[in-house]
């Protein structure tokens, strides 16, 4: 069986990754609550019930309270760290009294921020760090620097970026000696340009896309691992309301529905298994504490096995139906 491109790296995770996005509350500055930390801790366990290893985090989420929560969970179960792949992530600097949100990829920032989260985490190094989405004003030698050093000093151990395209990649890699590991984008049943790869399909269909033509391909030959960010399209196909969404959602989530009673399983894990099919092994990043639909996606996997060609081409049609073919 094919392998995930981090398992070819020699980093052993699992297929599904837990978002921490939700961990620690608001985005504010109240403090952290022992129910933020039960909360979170649930939901770390209702993971690793299914086999769950790895644990995507950004230095931003929830204004750094979600790596600290976690950074709790495990100084109370130290023996916890080694069984676990932990991500972060940074370069976004959010809006403040001086500045609006901007990007922030310069070498004295990238240093600053890994020590900050490696500090509310309580870890020593971080598995793979992500760069937080493009910065227009990246200089690929200074990034290449200050990740080097970081290498260098065993604080990160795989480098990756998030929402990048073919090109950005290329111009990042080219300054880089490690190979670039990750790119995390939105994939899911809702969000079909990375199936469709066609800026000219997207535009006359009238669908908003950022998603580079090729990368589907690219990273592919390139041994990057492809992760999903909002895999469950916010439970459209999986119990939210869709009194104001397109038929083709309903209609899609109909089908879902269908499809999960007569295999026997939950509909999250048709909507996963849907996206696990795809020769990339995407892995799907699922942010929630909700322990139950954690839970709901054990099955994902195995759904992406058994998933036929003509049932994924089912769901692929009714979820643009109307769109352009």
């Amino acid at each position: 069986m094919k392998i995930m491109p981090l398992e070819q790296r020699g980093i052993s995770t699992s297929r599904i990754i837990l978002g921490c996005m939700p961990f620690g509350g608001g985005w504010n500055k109240e403090p952290i609550t022992q129910d933020h930390i039960k909360e979170a801790e649930k939901a770390v366990d209702a993971a690793l019930s299914i086999g769950v290893t790895m644990f995507d985090h950004a230095d931003i989420y929830t204004m750094g309270k979600a790596e600290e929560t976690f950074g709790r969970i495990l100084k109370n179960r130290p023996d916890l760290r080694e069984q676990i792949v932990i991500q972060s992530k940074c370069g976004i600097r959010l809006k403040d009294d001086i500045s609006p949100e901007r990007f922030d990829f310069s070498k004295e920032h990238i240093l600053k921020t890994v020590e900050g989260s490696l500090k509310r985490l309580g870890v020593d190094y971080l598995d793979v760090l992500l760069l937080h989405r493009p910065d227009p004003l990246m200089e690929p030698e200074e990034v290449a620097e200050a990740l080097g050093k970081l290498k260098a000093s065993g604080k990160v151990r795989y480098f990756g970026v998030s929402n990048m395209s073919v090109a950005q990649i290329k111009f990042l890699q080219q300054a880089m000696p490690d190979q670039i590991a990750v790119n995390q984008i939105e994939m899911s049943l809702a969000r079909l340009d990375w199936v469709d790869q066609s800026v000219y399909v997207n535009q006359k269909a009238g669908v908003s896309t950022n998603f580079s033509e090729g990368l589907m391909e690219y990273s592919q030959m390139e041994k990057i691992q492809l992760q999903a960010w909002g895999p469950l399209a916010q439970g459209k196909f999986s119990g939210k309301s869709l009194e104001n969404e397109p038929e083709r959602f309903r209609n899609t989530a109909n089908l879902v529905g269908e499809m999960a009673k007569d295999k026997e399983t939950t509909v999250e894990s048709i909507v996963l298994g849907w996206l696990m099919k795809h020769p990339a092994r995407i892995q799907p990043v699922i942010g929630t504490v909700n322990e139950e639909r954690i839970k709901a996606c054990d099955d994902a996997e195995r759904q992406s096995q058994l998933m036929t060609r003509e049932e994924w081409y089912k769901l692929y049609h009714s979820a643009r139906e109307n769109q352009a073919k």
